[in-house]
């Protein structure tokens, strides 16, 4: 009896022990800055009791389990972490817990160069955004030869087409003309001036490591032309594991995409290869008789030279080499049935040449120096019925700099020597639009960590311009990360763009009558804008959704604008009334990830407007609101399904009119192997056409006059095919 007796009380005793209230506290903090991380989350594994951090990082836990535990930490953009406990615990404070930042994924280990540092995207105070990995080999799914739609899909930037049958694009920010953003790869400038009509329509994207956007004026980081902002291509270089891809896509147009790419680097030598063959058929989805797509056949070859002398010296030298023929206008003529009934025509015939030279040498852990040197030769030739305009462009540019990386700063100095020349061919007897411009530049540029949560970058540049004189160009942005959740920037510099006869105006026109500048009576634009932007990160639901969004300001005034004017005779001539162009708006991005989903969401608000005197009118072809939506469905290395829809406000026209609101929208899916993936787009699904809404011009169609194009002109097209990587 006495023994049965002991055996209750122990087993009533050990029921007590089990069923007693354990309690569990905590506090959650950052292991570098010991700063509290609110809202982490905090679970017994196994059992339904979990909380989350108050607002001083405090957790409480209620009726725990006596015995032993598994406690799990975890706070979005940090490295979950696991504590075995025995409970009921001997502790009578709170437990201090810190968790490590780990980097993220789609952000953080995105290292930027068009600053000229050597930092990361979220520890660069000016905003910088870039188009990278998987999002950048996505965009390339839906359409392979050009960089177009990959740029155009981004909020704040615009493709504005100058040619309705050729294609002709250029790239607008925040609403302002092509010309006023300057396009770069791997830091030279080699799409400007007469190169710049087809530059985007001569760049794909297989080679492309990333692409980096600056938005607002940033002419003190490479010289004038940048005051809507900066484009950098960054290509990409070889590792130590092969890289050998191939892409062949078809569209339902009957276009043909056939590239490939190869790197790879040994001991001392490394290489690229990029080649490429693009073709187009003549395309009327409108059956109105002239090409919405045009016929054309482009050849490129991109190879590269790495050679590494030392663990200290690298030289990198290449050459680039586009040749294209493009033809659009009357269909029965492209096709070769051409007769008095149907012979307009716009032809166009490049070939576009350029070297780099990029030598590097590293005097220490911290500090190095960089000779770069490229050499550019454009020639094109522009064919209309009776008419022709042809020249040949030949830039070149030279750079050295002296750059440190320390703990608390960054710096870089430098001074570079650009040269920019075109000789028109003599056709007709206008003037020759010839020009020869040499402007020589010195630029200092750092980045301080001011405290653990304030970064500051500053400039400046010093630019002298054999025909505009000199420019003083500031810049300066701030990095302030509040906490884990908010973080905010502000920055603004001056910027300036010497005049040529090359715009999006005297592009539309493809140069007729266009008069020669007059450099003497002229001024360089100059300029000054501002951002502002603020960004927040924080996990839903138990951290099964991620939300983020930022939100950025932005405003930018040209002073003097240089405008294509009708002159007497038919012609057009550059005037530079007093006045100024101005844009003010907002850029709205959101992201939210649910397991395999991401759900993307832009708006823009653009407002801009030319003030001539006393008289202010809306600029035209400037969507004021524009709104852009992307889901995608990802498991990796096995699918990708994605849709997008993309809305535009009206747009003034040229000729006073308003053009009309539309959507389109598109559906892309690819199914990835190991060794090759196959695809499928259906681009503008909705068939959404500027032909629908009125005609594209006016007059006969053996001389039609254009109306401006603000909407896709060649509707649905579908395009599919294989990636193969080796």
């Amino acid at each position: 009896m006495k023994k049965l007796t002991v055996l209750l009380a122990a087993l009533l005793y050990t029921a007590i022990a089990y069923s007693q209230n354990n309690t569990f506290k905590a506090t959650i903090k950052d292991g570098k800055t010991n700063s509290p991380l609110p809202g982490a989350s905090v679970q017994v594994l196994g059992t339904a009791i979990g909380a989350s951090a108050d607002t001083t990082g405090t957790v409480v836990l209620n009726n725990i389990p006596s015995g032993k535990q598994v406690i799990e930490f975890r706070f979005m953009g940090y490295a979950s972490r696991r504590d075995t406990l025995v409970f009921p615990l001997s502790l009578v404070s709170p437990l201090a817990v810190t968790l490590e930042a780990e980097e993220d994924e789609d952000l953080e280990e995105v290292v930027i160069s068009s600053t000229r540092s050597s930092r990361t995207i979220a520890n660069i105070p000016t905003r910088v955004e870039v188009i990278a990995g998987e999002e950048l080999d996505e965009k390339g799914n839906m359409k392979p030869g050009d960089i177009r739609m990959m740029l155009a899909e981004s909020t704040g930037i615009q493709t504005q087409q100058t040619s309705a049958t050729s294609g002709n694009s250029a790239i607008r920010i925040q609403g302002l003309d092509g010309k006023y953003t300057q396009v770069i790869r791997d830091g030279f400038p080699l799409y400007s001036g007469f190169s710049g009509g087809l530059g985007l329509l001569q760049i794909a994207p297989l080679d492309l490591q990333q692409v980096e956007v600056i938005k607002g004026s940033s002419s003190t980081l490479y010289g004038g032309g940048a005051i809507a902002g900066l484009v950098n291509l960054v290509s990409k270089k070889p590792t130590e594991q092969r890289q050998l891809n191939f892409l062949l896509n078809g569209t339902s147009a009957l276009g043909l995409d056939a590239s490939g790419f190869y790197a790879q680097k040994f001991k001392r030598v490394g290489t690229t290869v990029y080649a490429a063959y693009n073709h187009g058929t003549a395309y009327d989805p409108a059956d109105i008789g002239l090409t919405a797509i045009p016929k054309f056949d482009r050849f490129t070859l991109n190879p590269k030279l790495f050679l590494y002398f030392n663990d200290n010296t690298t030289l990198i030298a290449g050459i680039n080499a586009t040749v294209e023929k493009r033809i659009g206008g009357d269909l029965e003529y492209i096709k070769g049935n051409g007769s008095s009934d149907h012979s307009y025509f716009e032809e166009n015939k490049t070939g576009r040449y350029s070297s780099q030279l990029d030598l590097e040498h590293k005097l220490g852990d911290q500090s190095k120096l960089v000779f770069k040197n490229s050499v550019s030769y454009y020639d094109r030739t522009i064919a209309l019925p009776s008419y022709q305009f042809a020249g040949k462009q030949v830039s070149t540019y030279t750079e050295a700099n002296y750059s440190r990386n320390g703990e608390k700063a960054d710096w870089v100095i430098g001074a570079n020597l650009l040269t920019d020349k075109f000789t028109e061919d003599k056709l007709t007897g206008t003037a020759a639009r010839d020009y020869n411009y040499t402007t020589v530049g010195a630029f200092a540029l750092s980045t301080w960590n001011a405290t653990e949560k304030i970064s500051i970058e500053s400039g400046i540049r010093g630019d002298y311009h054999n025909e505009f004189g000199f420019f003083f160009l500031p810049r300066i942005s701030a990095l302030w990360k509040i906490n884990q959740h908010f973080s905010t920037r502000l920055g603004g510099g001056l910027g300036y763009k010497a005049p040529t006869v090359f715009t999006e105006d005297a592009e539309r026109i493809q140069f007729r009558g266009v008069l020669p500048l007059d450099v003497a009576g002229t001024r360089a634009e100059r300029s000054y804008g501002a951002n502002y932007d603020i960004n927040y990160r924080t996990s839903l639901f138990d951290d099964k959704v991620g939300f983020s969004i930022n939100h950025m300001f932005f405003y930018t005034r040209i002073n003097n604008p240089v405008l294509l004017t009708q002159a007497p005779g038919g012609n057009y001539q550059y005037l530079q009334p007093n006045g100024n162009f101005d844009t003010k708006g907002m850029e709205t991005n959101v992201k939210l990830t649910y397991g395999d989903f991401k759900l993307f969401v832009g708006y823009t608000y653009a407002d801009v407007n030319q003030h001539t005197g006393s008289t202010t009118t809306t600029y035209p072809l400037v969507s004021k609101h524009r709104l852009n939506n992307v889901l995608m469905y990802e498991i990796e290395e096995q699918w990708k399904v994605g849709a997008e829809a993309y809305y535009f406000s009206p747009q003034q026209l040229n000729d006073g009119s308003t053009g009309k609101s539309y959507w389109t929208a598109g559906l892309m899916a690819e199914r990835i192997w190991e060794r090759f993936s196959v695809f499928v787009n259906f681009e503008n699904y909705t068939n959404t056409r500027q032909t629908k809404f009125s005609p594209i011009y006016s007059g006969p169609i053996t001389s039609p006059v254009f109306r401006d194009i603000y909407a896709p002109v060649d509707g649905f097209v579908v395009n599919g095919g294989i990636k193969l990587k080796f």
